[in-house]
């Protein structure tokens, strides 16, 4: 039955790969169960509602993933887009989080209108392999940071922005969990080189257990006043009652002190980052797991975009902001997931964890960073599909612009915007405008518009 569903004799693939997949990508996933509640909580939001919207909006939009285009992809609410909620609409420009739960609602109506037509998809089919390929490598280093950055390996520092973390300053919480993420990359290093099968998803078992380990012996001790609980998972269930206080809540706004100009703004604030974020994570999975054809196109490419537009309805309704395809998906792929098996086992466990969500919030990023840092890796190796010699400057150039931007801008989308406007612009000064699709002089112009105006 599930060799016939998800055809994953045609995918070369079995189940037990699929499912280790699937239970790789939510462990690689997981934090956000934790970070979405605390970051939509500062909006003014319930906590507890925000962790049962997420669920259950993971669910949908995951299981939508895997019924409609049979792919690997698992969603949830997207990091950014939930911090642009909490701290911007909300904070910055005063709008109640009602507001901007319907502002995101509106976004996902338009998503579905635009996934039913082409323009999504041309959009996808428009971008040159090249970028397809900078993409997947811009994504692999973001990734690998975000890694670094949960494991608490890379800090902030005044003078150079970013650097190392001093492990024996505060040794007991930030240094052991600093040390802890770095044995448990090179760990996972190891599995992963002797062909270990479900190596990631056993990376980040074992380093959280040796956590849990050193805070029996005292070598880690919790302290929740800078962010560092306990690491033994509870098994307090939720109170199911709250989500009643942000279901629906996108429909009952007032509108007094919202200007109309300032909401459209916010619509198509939303609006653009998650295309190109889903756009990017798209291209840089799927160029990673070989799902693209002759011509860079994904031919489930339709079915795929409209599942993560009615996850971001579906999830604006429940209470979270915009629900989108994760980049984490790549840890499940990395694992050896090729088809929908993967993601319907990721949205299986998201709706088990409305039930014992306390056990999955428990598991610590330091854990799961391992697995971003080594599939940021796997996905840095497409850098051998790039052609930087100088007679392809043309388009070595807007990739590598394209790379370096994702990482240092902490953006997929601001990646993919500067790479298309310097492979438009560089193309046309070389005189190169019939290679150009139409499609990108159109994206070219929105971009510059964005940055004008937004």
């Amino acid at each position: 039955m599930l060799n016939k569903l998800f055809k994953l004799k045609e995918n070369n693939t079995t189940v037990k790969t699929e499912v280790i997949a699937g239970f790789t990508t939510f462990m690689t996933m997981a934090y956000i169960l934790a970070v979405n509640p605390s970051i939509l909580g500062d909006a003014g939001m319930d906590p507890t509602a925000v962790l049962l919207a997420t669920c259950i909006a993971s669910f949908i939009g995951t299981a939508c993933m895997a019924l409609m285009a049979n792919l690997p992809f698992a969603l949830s609410a997207g990091m950014g887009l939930n911090a642009f909620m909490a701290y911007t609409v909300c904070g910055t420009y005063g709008y109640s989080w009602q507001v901007a739960l319907l502002a995101v609602f509106i976004e996902g109506v338009i998503f579905i209108v635009l996934s039913l037509t082409n323009v999504r998809e041309a959009i996808f089919n428009a971008i040159p392999m090249e970028l397809k390929n900078a993409v997947s490598v811009g994504i692999g280093l973001f990734i690998a940071f975000i890694g670094l950055q949960s494991a608490g390996l890379s800090i902030g520092n005044s003078s150079t922005l970013v650097s190392l973390v001093s492990f024996a300053d505060d040794f007991k919480t930030v240094g052991i969990c600093a040390l802890l993420a770095l044995v448990g990359t090179l760990f996972t290093a190891i599995l992963y080189i002797k062909n270990v099968k479900g190596s990631i998803l056993i990376g980040i078992l074992a380093t959280w257990v040796v956590g849990i380990l050193c805070q029996l012996i005292g070598l880690y001790v919790p302290n929740p006043e800078i962010g560092y609980y306990s690491l033994y998972p509870t098994f307090a269930l939720t109170d199911f009652s709250k989500l009643g206080e942000t279901f629906g809540q996108c429909f009952k706004v007032d509108f007094d002190g919202v200007g109309i100009f300032n909401f459209i703004v916010v619509i198509f604030s939303f609006l653009f980052v998650d295309i190109f974020d889903t756009l990017g994570t798209l291209i840089g999975v799927c160029t990673k797991a070989n799902m693209l054809d002759k011509d860079g196109k994904l031919p489930k490419i339709k079915p795929a975009l409209m599942a993560d537009a009615i996850a971001t309805s579906a999830g604006a309704v429940l209470g979270t902001s915009t629900t989108t395809t994760f980049v984490e998906s790549s840890a499940g792929v990395a694992a050896g997931g090729r088809t929908g098996l993967t993601s319907m086992t990721t949205a299986l466990l998201f709706l088990v964890s409305v039930f014992f969500a306390p056990i999955f919030t428990a598991i610590p990023s330091f854990a799961t960073a391992p697995a971003l840092i080594i599939v940021g890796f796997l996905m840095f190796s497409n850098t051998a599909s790039l052609k930087l010699t100088s007679e392809n400057y043309r388009t070595a150039i807007p990739a590598y612009l394209c790379i370096i931007a994702m990482p240092l801008f902490y953006s997929i989308a601001e990646g993919i915007s500067i790479g298309i406007i310097s492979y438009v612009v560089i193309n046309l000064v070389c005189k190169k405008w019939k290679e150009i699709s139409p499609v990108m002089y159109i994206l070219t112009v929105l971009f510059i518009l964005k940055y004008i105006f937004l």
